[in-house]
């Protein structure tokens, strides 16, 4: 089932943890119906992708030198050989060695998105949703962007999404190993799903609508 239309309304509040307004949230976003069965297949995706596959080894065509025939065809009893970086010497190639794979695997787009909704609206019903007018810092420090945080009820676990550069909160905040900031371009079911707490910024909201609208 899909609901169409805004009508779930949510407030927004300041540094300080106030309400100072209300906005509509859509609820194909923010409040559609949770599809947790997605989530596995979405985050296997996402952690397979990052895998680099990187093991490798050389076959004998790889193996540098070896272009001259390493010892005459007759006469010394031993087997014949055309090059010394064969698999059968020491230093020659290696036969069916492992090399560079893709683990990645296809998961249609809008089943990625649909978990991201569901994830979107999982957070808000368990109360985990925070929309702030804006988090400006008076200071480039860690310890600033940490007391801003209790101000709005977290110490820990938290991911905030922005739009736009935000270089002050990135530098602020790179030192709290419990705070990410994410741009809205980089959106991922994964985040969502690791960090307890979500604060998403009042001018990013329209950039979300826009990406899974």
């Amino acid at each position: 089932m899909k609901n169409n239309g805004v009508v779930m309304k949510t407030e927004i509040v300041n540094v300080q943890g106030e309400r100072i307004s209300d906005i509509d949230l859509s609820d194909d976003i923010f409040n559609c119906n949770i599809k947790e069965h997605l989530f596995y297949e979405v985050v296997n995706y996402q952690l397979a992708k990052r895998r680099s596959g990187c093991a490798e080894t050389k076959n004998r065509s790889h193996v540098r030198g070896g272009g001259i025939k390493p010892y005459r065809q007759k006469g010394t009893g031993r087997a014949r050989a055309g090059t010394s970086r064969s698999p059968l010497c020491v230093g020659g190639g290696v036969v069916f060695g492992p090399h560079p794979r893709d683990f990645s695997f296809k998961v249609n787009k809008k089943v990625r998105k649909s978990a991201v909704c569901s994830a979107l609206s999982l957070i808000r019903k368990d109360g985990n949703l925070i929309i702030v007018d804006d988090l400006p810092l008076t200071e480039v420090k860690t310890k600033h962007a940490a007391l801003i945080l209790r101000k709005l009820g977290i110490e820990k676990n938290v991911l905030i999404i922005v739009s736009g550069e935000y270089k002050d909160l990135r530098l602020a905040a790179r030192n709290l190993k419990w705070v990410k900031v994410l741009d809205v371009e980089g959106l991922n079911l994964y985040d969502f799903l690791y960090y307890k707490k979500l604060i998403i910024l009042k001018e990013a909201l329209p950039k979300i609508l826009e990406r899974l609208g």
